[in-house]
């Protein structure tokens, strides 16, 4: 069984998804059921930035900490040089004399690195001696939004990287045929560059649950899952797996409900959304410094926030528990609150204090999940068609998903949807 943990969307207060994903894994070993936990691997660029590492916090932690929220495995190095191997094949091979035909302002691949840079995002490359290539505008995205981090978590093995990989479009030509990154001959050395990057990653939590890290691609870019094949693992190696999606559920769960798990071959039995009492003040406009005291007004109308993921998850026919991670400062009445307004929705309320005490923390909750897995629920109900068109598939999203009234595509949106659609 496996169940999925995402989220109300984030704030700065912190939602604590990555910790409650661990401490519920060890929860539930804690009541007898043999778990493992599969997780996405941090990205330097976040870890040194504001939103924090990745490993959990408090008693609910994978460690060793220090080590994966940077280098970890040389995942992350081995996918940034896998990539920037193909930038560097690319302009090599316009400056041999461009027998492919890429048209220089329809060049689509950048370049990437595993820190926020903001100097690097748009640059001029090829300045300086003629041998140093022929100058054109490129730039820098982060490691965790490059296309090979997306292929590498959604390949089942080596041979279907090789294919994925072989598919990759890098530029245009000025007819708008696409070039393709097998097109360039690249192919084989980025498979050998990703040969062990692809292996799935062993670690533990604090409390000794076997914890897959492996992969770490943007929900707001990819999908935002852990790697396929570390899932797969959880999957044979344990009898419950607790996994993750990023960002909230109208994002990383989403694309691991409509993306992830066609690839998987198995839907989630059961969906956790966490959410904190300090969070969803803050969706009810209360600033970061205020959000110790109590404010039941305020409460209530962040709720909305929750309110919607809840009925997202719902259009899936997927059962749901509600987790408040809870802080210090959070009050009974406002504990109160939250549960009657989830009662409303028809869902049930837990709470988790795995920060504080690890796995003993969320054995109620543990107990809830499995209880709702192993029930009988309504047969799991895809958003949509996977066969169906790229437009159905974003109106679709757009309208249950967000709430929106319809689709209005830019110019330049057209333009791109005609080489696919």
């Amino acid at each position: 069984m496996i169940w999925l943990v995402t989220s109300i969307n984030p704030t700065a207060a912190g939602e604590g998804k990555t910790t409650t994903s661990i401490g519920l894994s060890d929860a539930l070993n804690l009541i007898g059921r043999k778990t493992c936990v599969a997780l996405r691997e941090p990205s330097m660029g976040p870890c040194f930035g504001s939103k924090g590492a990745a490993t959990g916090g408090g008693y609910a932690q994978v460690i060793p900490m220090e080590d994966i929220n940077l280098h970890f495995t040389g995942d992350f190095h081995a996918i940034t040089s896998a990539h920037n191997l193909i930038a560097a094949l690319l302009d090599n091979h316009i400056y041999q004399g461009n027998q492919l035909g890429f048209n220089l302002k329809k060049i689509v691949w950048r370049r990437v690195l595993d820190i926020n840079d903001r100097a690097l995002r748009h640059i001029m490359i090829g300045m300086g001696e003629r041998t140093d290539g022929v100058v054109r505008e490129s730039g820098f995205d982060i490691t965790v939004s490059s296309e090979i981090m997306a292929i590498l978590c959604l390949a089942r093995d080596l041979q279907d990287l090789r294919e994925r990989v072989d598919r990759v479009v890098l530029g245009y030509t000025s007819s708008n045929e696409p070039i393709t990154c097998g097109m360039l001959n690249a192919t084989g050395a980025v498979v050998t560059i990703l040969k062990d990057a692809i292996k799935p990653n062993l670690v533990q939590t604090i409390d000794g649950t076997p914890a897959f890290v492996h992969g770490g691609p943007f929900a707001n870019i990819a999908h935002g899952c852990s790697s396929l094949i570390a899932t797969r693992h959880a999957l044979k190696l344990a009898e419950y797996t607790v996994t993750e999606a990023g960002f909230g559920s109208d994002l990383g769960a989403e694309k691991f409900l409509d993306i992830k798990c066609p690839l998987l071959g198995k839907y989630p039995d059961a969906v956790v959304i966490v959410a904190t009492i300090r969070a969803l003040k803050m969706h009810g406009l209360v600033a970061k410094s205020n959000l110790d005291k109590e404010n039941l007004d305020a409460l209530k109308e962040g709720f909305a926030n929750l309110g919607k993921h809840i009925r997202n998850i719902q259009k899936y026919n997927l059962p749901i528990v509600v987790v408040l991670n809870l802080f210090k400062p959070d009050t009974e009445n406002e504990i109160a609150l939250m549960k009657e307004e989830c009662s409303r929705l028809g869902v049930k309320v837990e709470l988790s204090r795995v920060w504080e005490y690890g796995g003993k923390g969320a054995v109620e909750l543990a107990k809830t999940v499995v209880e709702l897995a192993e029930g009988t629920h309504e047969e799991f109900s895809p958003l949509y068609d996977s066969k169906g068109s790229i437009c159905t598939k974003i109106e679709k999203i757009a309208k249950v998903i967000y709430g929106a009234d319809g689709i209005i595509y830019s110019e330049h949106a057209k333009d791109f949807l005609k080489r696919w659609v």
